[in-house]
């Protein structure tokens, strides 16, 4: 064994760099001394494995460093993994000077926070049947058409996949947002190189079960002789029967010829602006945390401005077009505008809508009334750049265009009412 005062001497080093290595030897010499643990210092994995094929005992090899990874991610692999195998690791040196502190977990089954990771929808390799990967957290493949201009894509929703859209509740029941079908069309537009939806509208409430999943499609039509494009919504339990019926639930037009927003939010709050009383804003909505998005609003005129924010439990905006969450604040603060604000809001048709920029996950709004039950919106982020402009947006009242047909699932769509007849017939 090498002592302090053989490796200070100019011989041993002459010696280390003319005669041979003898690396096995050396790592078998430590076995045979006790050592069950082989941490490798240089650049890369090389003499790790070396070491695993020289040693005829269970031994716990592993390189803290790794050639094209980060080395703060290797050092700390490289440490959780002689920890799994039963080194003792003092990691209270590793969070030194972090502020890092040890935290209370619930102590019982019945405080009921969760600290699972949120489950993320399954999203494979479906090229192996023949689909291309739709790239969407709500869609899962496109179908290639044999010998047609159309599209098809394909998708599954479920609140056990999708938690978040357990928030998004009508007449007691879980709704699929109309936001949600707009995201839905712009990602079906993109498919096929159209980058605006000239017409939106929407059709029937699509309610999610609570255990189970719906499958939706999104077809495309054909292009016509102006490159308009026709888009319909459809779902149905995925669960049913190969000749269920599909439900339709949203339809419209595609066109190419996106238009700039015109919206400067550069000047944020806007000049002349009013600040208003937001406490409380959501506490007769419906909606859960996943769509409280709306942190500040201001009113000028017929203006309203709106800062929105996708939710923190969120987290995955960048993989969205426009979040629903996001948009579904926008239809939400209409309310400040004038339109049936005493109502909750709900989208019934989108008119000339444009998404510039995608993946925002802070953005600034303005809200600028049309009509009765009409708004336009136009969307930047917070360093005033276009995101999504929105021609025209025509709202209801929830209770009237939602809530007396959203009762669960296909069936709950209808309502039984008794009429008394007269006696006699």
């Amino acid at each position: 064994l090498a002592t302090r005062e053989l490796v200070c001497t100019p011989e041993y080093w002459v010696r280390h760099v003319r005669e041979s290595v003898r690396f096995a030897d050396g790592v078998r010499a430590l076995a045979e001394e006790g050592v069950s643990a082989f941490l490798e210092l240089g650049p890369d994995g090389v003499l790790s494995a070396l070491a695993h094929q020289s040693l005829d005992q269970e031994c716990v090899v592993a390189p803290l460093l790794r050639k094209d990874r980060e080395e703060e991610s290797a050092l700390l692999t490289a440490l959780a993994r002689v920890h799994v195998e039963g080194v003792r690791i003092e990691w209270a040196g590793l969070f030194d000077g972090t502020g890092a502190q040890r935290v209370d977990l619930p102590t019982y089954a019945f405080q009921h926070e969760r600290y699972w990771p949120v489950p993320t929808a399954h999203r494979g390799d479906v090229s192996g049947a023949g689909l291309t990967p739709a790239e969407h957290p709500l869609l899962g493949a496109v179908v290639p058409l044999a010998d047609s201009e159309s599209a098809l894509l394909t998708g599954r929703l479920s609140l056990k996949a999708q938690p978040w859209l357990a928030d998004y509740t009508a007449g007691g029941v879980v709704v699929f947002p109309a936001s949600g079908f707009l995201e839905l069309v712009i990602s079906a537009a993109d498919q096929v190189g159209c980058d605006r939806v000239e017409e939106l509208t929407l059709a029937e409430p699509l309610v999610l079960p609570e255990d189970g999943a719906v499958a939706v499609q999104v077809w495309v039509g054909a292009p016509d002789d102006s490159g308009a494009r026709t888009v319909g919504c459809y779902a149905r339990s995925a669960e049913s029967a190969p000749d269920e019926p599909w439900v339709c639930h949203a339809t419209g037009m595609l066109v190419t010829g996106a238009r700039p927003a015109d919206f400067d939010a550069q000047v944020w709050p806007p000049r002349d602006a009013v600040a208003m009383d937001v406490e409380g804003f959501y506490e007769a909505s419906g909606f859960g945390p996943a769509f409280q998005a709306v942190r500040s609003v201001w009113r000028r005129g017929e203006e309203v401005f709106v800062e929105a924010a996708v939710p923190g439990q969120l987290g995955d905006a960048g993989e969205f077009g426009f979040h629903p969450a996001l948009l579904e604040a926008a239809v939400q603060a209409a309310g400040f505008a004038g339109v049936d604000d005493d109502e909750r809001l709900v989208a019934l048709s989108w008119g000339g809508v444009s998404l510039h920029a995608a993946g925002a996950a802070v953005v600034r709004a303005r809200i600028l009334r049309l009509g009765e039950d009409a708004v336009s919106v136009e969307v930047a982020d917070v360093g005033g750049a276009p995101v999504l402009s929105v021609e025209s947006l025509t709202l209801g009242a929830v209770s009237g265009s939602l809530g007396a047909s959203a009762g669960g699932g296909r069936d709950g769509l209808l309502r039984l009412e008794w009429v008394v007849a007269p006696v006699g017939r």
